[in-house]
């Protein structure tokens, strides 16, 4: 029979079984509404406060500093429109950020601009990262914010939080990180790390989807995003997702019980990965070997189109994805891969292969075998590769 193999962790992750069991109860005979005064309301209500401190105690928070949300991307809105909107009328309205966020901080700084806020989009190196100095050189008397997430989704770069962080604390201006892809990967301790406001989403760690955690450092006041009840400290409105929620209080004590441990078997399984298929020729690897998530992959291989790389590895059983955005009805290359300085070309090449602490030897040995005359194939039947080999297109960086 044919593998199966999942290696696209960084989009989303298989609910784990120690999740799912401490889910069902609320699913089932757990149904009160945790705001009822009523013993199965207060039972709910309870078991929310309780995942509530598995969180803060994960991230080195308070539990009144956590909130719960639908997602990592409504954090990443909350923490950035809330901030501005907050310090617009003290004569703050600049806010920083990279050119490679994630599209929930690049498309909320879209739409404040339209608003009259300013934004500086810092640039990134080769391998993605972000220097201090160029956050304190930005900085201005009217900032506002500073937001810049901890691990790139797609490239994997860690950048030096801490030290952004200890930067925006001197100069008085608040930090948000969003860190959906660094909490479990990670050590993260917001106290440490001078981090204002955080955001993270479950299913990123083996908890459902449409659950989220927004951490604002107590003392922080900012508006809401969604109105309409007391929920959340009266913070964010609606109904708690009850046994999402308890899904994700359990999710992060087992991500970030032994993360030093959990990178000692992954790390090695990545650089497994990436030096055998580094010798395809004409490849190259996205992002620096340092400061990298342990189970992230990044490569391109020029003349083998993204979509068409990934529905023939799906066709053997692996799941991964690409530089390219065309499955969402796009013909443009990720922004991440041409903030580093690939063309479009090499980026629209490029696979992404994301494992964690579930991938197996074998899976790693199953990825080997397939890729390399995938490439083969595509490029055999690709114009440009024709064009490449005849010397007709040069592409500098590979």
């Amino acid at each position: 029979m044919k593998r199966f193999v999942y290696a696209d962790n960084a989009a989303t992750t298989q609910i784990s079984k120690e999740v799912l069991d401490a889910m069902m109860p609320w699913l089932t005979e757990g149904y009160g509404n945790p705001s009822s005064i009523y013993a199965k309301g207060r039972e709910a209500g309870f078991a929310i406060e309780e995942a509530r401190r598995k969180v803060a105690q994960a991230l080195g928070a308070e539990p009144r500093e956590i909130y719960f949300t639908g997602c990592g991307s409504e954090s990443d809105n909350w923490a950035l429109k809330g901030t501005a909107h907050k310090l617009a009328s003290k004569g703050k309205k600049h806010i920083i950020t990279s050119v490679f966020e994630h599209h929930a901080i690049l498309h909320s700084c879209a739409a404040l601009e339209k608003e009259g806020f300013e934004v500086t989009y810092l640039p990134v190196d080769q391998d993605g990262f972000i220097h201090p100095q160029q956050v304190a050189d930005a900085i201005r008397e009217d900032t506002a914010l500073v937001s810049i997430m901890y691990a790139n989704n797609e490239i994997g770069t860690i950048q030096p939080i801490a030290e952004i962080g200890a930067i925006c604390r001197e100069k008085g201006v608040w930090f948000h990180t969003d860190a959906v892809q660094a909490v479990g990967n990670v050590p993260i301790n917001v106290k440490e790390q001078n981090i204002d406001m955080l955001s993270m989403s479950g299913h990123k760690i083996h908890a459902p989807k449409g659950v989220g955690v927004m951490y604002i450092r107590k003392g922080i006041s900012i508006p809401n995003l969604i109105d309409g009840g007391g929920q959340e400290g009266g913070h964010r409105a609606g109904t708690e997702n009850v046994a999402s929620i308890i899904g994700l209080g359990r999710a992060i004590e087992i991500a970030c019980a032994d993360i030093e441990a959990k990178n000692a078997k992954v790390a090695p399984m990545r650089d497994q990965i990436i030096d055998a298929l580094l010798k395809i020729p004409m490849s190259r690897l996205n992002g620096g070997r340092q400061n990298r998530l342990a189970g992230n992959i990044n490569l391109s291989f020029p003349g083998a189109e993204g979509e068409a790389l990934l529905l023939s590895l799906d066709l053997e059983g692996i799941c991964a994805s690409s530089g390219s955005a065309c499955t969402s009805g796009s013909l443009d290359p990720s922004h991440v891969l041409l903030s580093i300085g690939l063309s479009h070309e090499v980026a629209h090449g490029s696979l992404r292969i994301s494992i964690n602490d579930w991938t197996t030897q074998e899976d790693v040995d199953y990825i080997i075998e397939k890729v390399p005359p995938i490439i083969e194939k595509l490029r055999s039947i690709s114009p440009m590769w024709e064009h490449i080999q005849k010397g007709e297109l040069v592409l500098e960086g590979i």
